[in-house]
């Protein structure tokens, strides 16, 4: 089990990320990085391969046994076998195994620390089984999509309220979160179209200014550097949380619904969750000191911002041109933000070997000059 190691599993999420942007290439209609198979798996690949993976590794990583980074493993390699001709539902059948582990991990780590925060990630763990079910039991992905939303909503709040529960939150105020928490579970069972879409979409908009009042984001955004950007980029996610839940109540007639109603969620509010955690998430994944955090991301993640108001503007316009082009170029940005993160990492890592050399030499020429001048008295 020693060959089980975070380092090996992450080459498998950034694969699900390329293949995932890929195939949403594809199917904005955009050939130019066609790889077969990812068009017809992109929301899979997307939310199981890449984000199911990254969570499960995640959460595995918090385990004392290091067995668990098995079920991320077991989510990860689901992302080449999903694109093997007539094996695709194989893949799904090995990201249900994972969520399954999934959910044990959560479970036990409820037991362990007995806390609504956990109980609330227990409701995400299970979320993403039932999705991965209802994929394979119907063979229609869309039916699934509720409940990977549910996963990771109720898996991103409950990891919001572990980070902020030294805050004072009104116990009232709690009670209120876990009511609308409770509506828009509620909302994933029922039929879609009808008061589904209203308890889904009305819970969310109020999910996202309890977010903006009580998280702890309200008091990193008003300090300096990294807390900055970690408390704006998520006041920002919870801003799309809220563009989510008025496409789903108001915007179900739109021709392009579906596609709004995806990505405001997974691109506006879960990947603004993910590049504000990434300087605190991605040192305890990859077992590293140094965070990927430095002033030159902020061009990168307003591009990548800009670029995602522009993809949803134009869907709203009905621009299929401008839709496709600020889609590919959003794609790109999410690209350039890791390629940046992971360059940010690799200097810092460089420049604290090259300190501890000179550092080390220093000392070591101190050293000798002292021995030298003992010698001479």
């Amino acid at each position: 089990m020693r060959l089980l190691k975070p380092l090996y599993v992450f080459p498998l999420v950034l694969s699900g990320l390329l293949l995932g942007i890929s195939g949403g290439f594809v199917r904005l209609g955009f050939l130019d990085w066609n790889i077969s198979g990812t068009a017809a798996q992109h929301g899979v690949l997307m939310v199981g391969g890449f984000l199911g993976t990254l969570i499960t590794l995640e959460r595995a990583m918090v385990m004392k046994n290091r067995l668990w980074l098995f079920v991320a493993f077991l989510s990860g390699v689901s992302i080449p076998v999903l694109l093997l001709p007539g094996w695709s539902t194989f893949g799904q059948v090995l990201l249900l195994g994972a969520s399954i582990g999934l959910v044990i991990i959560i479970y036990l780590q409820s037991i362990r620390h007995p806390q609504p925060y956990q109980y609330i990630m227990s409701i995400g763990a299970i979320s993403w089984f039932l999705g991965n079910f209802t994929m394979i039991y119907t063979g229609f992905i869309p039916a699934a999509v509720p409940w990977w939303m549910g996963f990771l909503l109720f898996t991103i709040v409950g990891e919001r309220l572990e980070l902020s529960k030294f805050l004072p939150t009104p116990s009232y105020a709690k009670k209120v979160l876990y009511v609308l928490l409770g509506l828009n579970f509620i909302g994933m069972w029922l039929p879609f179209h009808g008061i589904g879409n209203w308890l889904m979409g009305g819970s969310v908009i109020f999910i996202a200014f309890w977010l903006l009042h009580f998280d702890m984001a309200k008091v990193a955004s008003k300090k300096e550097r990294q807390f900055k950007y970690i408390g704006i980029g998520l006041r920002v996610g919870y801003l799309w949380l809220v563009v989510n839940g008025l496409v789903l109540c108001f915007m179900e007639m739109h021709p392009l619904f579906y596609d709004l109603y995806l990505h405001t969620f997974f691109l506006g509010f879960t990947f603004s969750m993910i590049w504000a955690h990434a300087p605190v998430i991605f040192p305890m994944i990859m077992n590293i000191k140094e965070k990927p955090y430095h002033p030159i991301l902020w061009p990168a993640w307003l591009i990548f911002q800009l670029t995602l108001i522009g993809r949803i503007g134009s869907s709203l316009l009905k621009l299929s041109d401008w839709r496709l082009w600020f889609g590919v170029a959003n794609g790109w940005s999410i690209l350039i933000i890791f390629a940046l993160m992971a360059l940010i990492v690799l200097t810092k890592i460089t420049y604290s070997k090259f300190y501890q050399r000179i550092n080390t030499s220093v000392r070591v020429q101190i050293k000798n000059t002292e021995n030298k001048v003992t010698e001479q008295s």
